[in-house]
């Protein structure tokens, strides 16, 4: 197992990831222009990507404007400002002050999250709850969550989290084991005050350790696995010049920031392009819980909490094995000074089982190839989750995107009456049903930056002068002309898929070249229509959207998540019934998973998947990989 080296570059197209360099002018020109303080914070700062014209029409050599998108926040005041600085020029481009009301408020940060139990802990009637409870306010950690909107009176406008306790009895105990629950506190940021305490019932909170790296708790690890080493002794098939890959006909960029992590950019095969840009703009965890304490509980953890901030650094043998290339990525903190976050994207080629294979009858030939594929993978941990984003190339032009999710479960207590919407997961401990709702937005390109979007199903056909024995079905297409015809549910009773078609490049049977999105067809939302959350989760209400391109439209819930009240981005935008008929399309992509925990996921979760395909439909005249040769049989071994 190896680390390629990673070259020193210097930025020459205008999609490379922002630099540490380009973090620190950002903050001096936002510091020269006067809107910097000493109360002020950064809560999102990132590449402000050039219009997809200005991308495709750019030669190398040409001089790039940078321009960086920074969202600033006064803790003191709770004023916010979007900003657009060009580096290029020493300017900032824009400036426009944010109505929280309207607008949604920044998303909540660092600086904050370490005020919340310093806020709780001088309330009286947070801690009076407490020791009502028995419970000493020092040993409770206070978790800091995204508020949503509700009718909460005094919350418009300002600043607001809630927050649940968990007790810790020592500085290596899991506080997630110890639920304090039925009590609950509404906090205002900028005020630094508990606005409400709802004290709701008392439940004792659950004593059992749930300390996964404690051997009390695990016991001694077992020594009956072999080791497996995967070795390349010839290198990696791949090529990285800077921020750029090949692999076996695939050429793609790579980019990164701190809202949806990796980004996919430019990526063709055997040069003909496929996707612009490919992303996770964002994702919702509803739950279930209708408490008193616990309605509000829905996290959007890209919009709310920026969670590439908390990439992890990945480790060579534990998260990746092979021939790996590693890339850094860099982020602003909350004072605007870069951070870099080493081996922040792993790269990597794995062998995947048999690619095709035949024993002919007639012929006696024998032939078998072996499929590769190419990750490309970041993990990041937001609270008690942990998220890994695996996007994967085939030889045989495939991509898919594959979500784990593993980490620790949300806790509560569990009730010795039962609850309907929870699992016991230990001695009075209590998982609460949830959701991970992610959506993937796809600037497709296939064969060129005009495409169209059909739904294709199975249609069973009734007996007839033509189908006289019944055995008839056929595949049923219907195209989606407008964005809000495109707002569209999966159906595997169906075998539905949607096929990404080029209106005007044609394969050798006349047919429409086509890239076909494969959804896994689980469970959208399933919280009620009235619900707070459906309205700001949208976006997950359908499995499948198509939009005209707008660089200005960028994440499904809208700019600004964090106490939005609703109604933007996709249901916004797919309400203007835009024409999408062999247009500049974008086509977004619900998945994810309806999670009934169990207590095999206690005390820390296995890990969980959801993901989707887009494969080759008449892209091609024939199998793109007839001219994989055969394997030499290294690395096998028998007896």
């Amino acid at each position: 197992m190896t680390i390629a080296e990673q070259p020193a570059t210097t930025t020459i197209h205008p999609l490379d990831p922002m630099t540490a360099q380009e973090v620190t002018r950002v903050r001096e020109v936002l510091e020269e222009a006067g809107l910097l303080g000493e109360s002020v914070r950064f809560t999102f700062v990132a590449l402000e990507e050039p219009d997809r014209t200005a991308v495709l029409e750019h030669r190398p050599g040409q001089e790039v404007d940078r321009r960086f998108r920074a969202v600033l926040l006064d803790l003191a005041t709770g004023v916010s400002h979007d900003t657009v600085v060009s580096t290029s020029r020493s300017t900032v481009d824009r400036v426009r002050r944010l109505d929280p009301a309207v607008d949604g408020q920044p998303p909540i940060i660092d600086s904050e999250f370490e005020l919340v139990e310093e806020i709780v802990n001088a309330d009286e009637r947070w801690t009076s709850a407490l020791r009502k409870r028995g419970i000493d306010p020092a040993t409770v950690r206070a978790a800091p969550l995204s508020a949503g909107v509700y009718d909460e009176p005094g919350e418009r406008g300002e600043r607001i989290i809630r927050s649940l306790g968990f007790q810790q009895f020592h500085a290596a105990d899991h506080p997630w084991a110890h639920p304090v629950d039925g009590l609950c506190a509404y906090i205002d940021l900028t005020h630094r005050e508990v606005t409400r305490v709802i004290d709701h019932r008392e439940f004792p909170v659950p004593q059992e350790s749930g300390n996964f790296d404690d051997p009390e708790v695990t016991g001694p690890p077992r020594t009956s696995l072999k080791p497996i080493e995967i070795t390349q002794p010839e290198g990696p098939s791949f090529a990285v010049e800077g921020n750029r890959v090949r692999w076996e006909n695939w050429d793609v960029r790579l980019g990164f920031n701190e809202r949806e992590g990796l980004t996919l950019h430019q990526l063709s095969f055997h040069e003909r392009p496929v996707l612009h840009r490919a992303s996770i703009a964002e994702m919702v965890v509803p739950y279930a819980d209708p408490s008193p304490v616990r309605f509000w509980q829905n996290y959007f953890d890209c919009g709310e909490y920026m969670f590439a901030r908390y990439t992890n650094s990945l480790e060579l043998g534990c998260d990746c094995l092979g021939e790996i290339h590693y890339f850094d990525a860099v982020i602003a903190d909350d004072f605007g000074v870069p951070r870099t976050i080493r081996n922040g994207i792993c790269l990597h080629e794995e062998d995947f089982g048999v690619l095709w294979k035949h024993t002919d009858l007639f012929t006696g030939s024998q032939e078998t190839r072996r499929q590769r594929r190419l990750v490309i993978s970041f993990f990041t941990t937001v609270g008690n989750y942990d998220y890994g984003f695996y996007w994967y190339l085939y030889l045989d032009g495939t991509i898919e995107m594959e979500c784990k999710a593993t980490g620790i479960t949300f806790t509560s207590a569990y009730p010795e009456e039962g609850h309907d919407h929870a699992s016991q997961i230990g001695p009075g401990l209590g998982a609460p049903f949830h959701q991970h709702l992610f959506c993937a937005r796809l600037d497709v390109a296939v064969d060129g930056q005009r495409n169209a979007v059909e739904e294709v199903e199975a249609e069973h056909l009734p007996v007839s002068g033509s189908n006289p024995r019944g055995n008839a079905f056929r595949a049923k297409r219907t195209r989606l002309s407008t964005e809000g015809e495109a707002a569209r549910l999966a159906d595997n009773s169906r075998a539905r898929t949607w096929h990404i078609v080029n209106p005007s490049s044609r394969n050798r049977y006349g047919d429409n070249v086509s890239y076909v999105l494969h959804p896994e067809g689980q469970p959208v939302m399933l919280a009620d229509e009235s619900a707070s959350v459906h309205a700001r989760g949208t976006f997950a209400t359908k499995h499948l959207w198509v939009t005209r391109y707008d660089p200005e439209q960028r994440y499904p819930a809208g700019d600004l998540v964090n106490q939005n009240p609703g109604g933007a981005g996709l249901p916004a935008w797919a309400a203007q019934d835009r024409d999408i008929d062999g247009q500049d399309i974008v086509v977004w992509h619900t998945f994810g998973l309806t999670h009934f925990p169990r207590p095999e996921d206690w005390p820390i979760m296995p890990v969980d998947r959801a993901g989707f395909t887009l494969t080759p439909v008449g892209f091609f005249d024939r199998n793109p990989t007839l001219d994989v040769p055969r394997s030499t049989g290294s690395g096998c071994h028998g007896e």
